[in-house]
């Protein structure tokens, strides 16, 4: 691993490390390995999120602008509710300081785990079998006819974006496939769940309330009688 030509201006142009050379405190060590190693790091304030990742053996640093729909802070706290959905664009990438939508856009799930007390963000195309599993577990019918929506609408979006940027369609049709994939997934869970429902529920239905029923009933049961009673005394009469 060269570390040698580190791009260090840029780094601490963006506060990834001091002036001493040595990283940030808010890293710790796995997070600077996997950076060395390209991984991205992520950086939220509100609705900005930046993204820094090394290239060209680490003497690059790639950094891209994002800008949320919804303000974190916001999205954390309502998260401890229900389920939160939160959309990022692209702003521009400083390398080249081009505009956006073909340089970013990701679909993200916040969603409380009350084991762990902690919002877990799962993002619908790096996370999609994760988020998939996590929500139809909980088996909550609104969440997960609210996520496949979700779905739709990110299928939708995606397929528009291929006609505009012909040059990333391969990725945007990785993407679409992986979508359809969780979309096709969610509705044989919720069918074999139907199907399930429906063998266990019973065939004979009884109007309870049915106060006309209840008195044809008692009708049948004293006419009834009353042949038992003549019949038994035919009975007792032959004798």
């Amino acid at each position: 691993m060269n570390t040698s030509t580190l791009p260090t201006d840029e780094l601490k142009k963006f506060g990834i490390i001091n002036e001493d050379l040595s990283f940030s405190k808010k890293l710790n060590a796995d997070d600077i390995q996997k950076f060395l190693q390209g991984y991205t790091i992520v950086a939220d304030n509100d609705k900005n999120r930046a993204t820094f990742q090394l290239t060209e053996n680490n003497t690059k640093l790639k950094v891209i602008f994002l800008e949320r729909d919804k303000n974190l802070s916001e999205i954390l706290e309502k998260s401890k509710e229900k389920i939160q959905y939160s959309e990022t664009k692209a702003r521009y990438d400083v390398n080249d300081n081009r505009h956006s939508a073909q340089l970013g856009f990701s679909k993200q799930a916040f969603i409380f785990d009350k084991e762990t007390n902690a919002v877990k963000e799962l993002d619908f195309i790096k996370n999609a079998p994760e988020l998939t599993k996590f929500i139809t577990e909980r088996k909550n019918p609104k969440e997960i006819n609210q996520y496949k929506l979700e779905l739709e609408k990110l299928k939708s979006f995606l397929q528009d974006k291929i006609d505009l940027y012909p040059e990333i369609a391969k990725r945007i049709t990785n993407d679409l496939n992986i979508v359809s994939r969780e979309i096709d997934s969610v509705n044989s869970i919720t069918t074999n769940e139907k199907q399930i429902a429906k063998e266990n529920n019973s065939d004979v239905q009884l109007n309870v309330n049915d106060r006309d029923m209840y008195k044809d009933a008692n009708r049948n049961r004293e006419v009834q009688e009353e042949q038992s009673e003549e019949q038994e005394k035919s009975r007792k009469f032959r004798r």
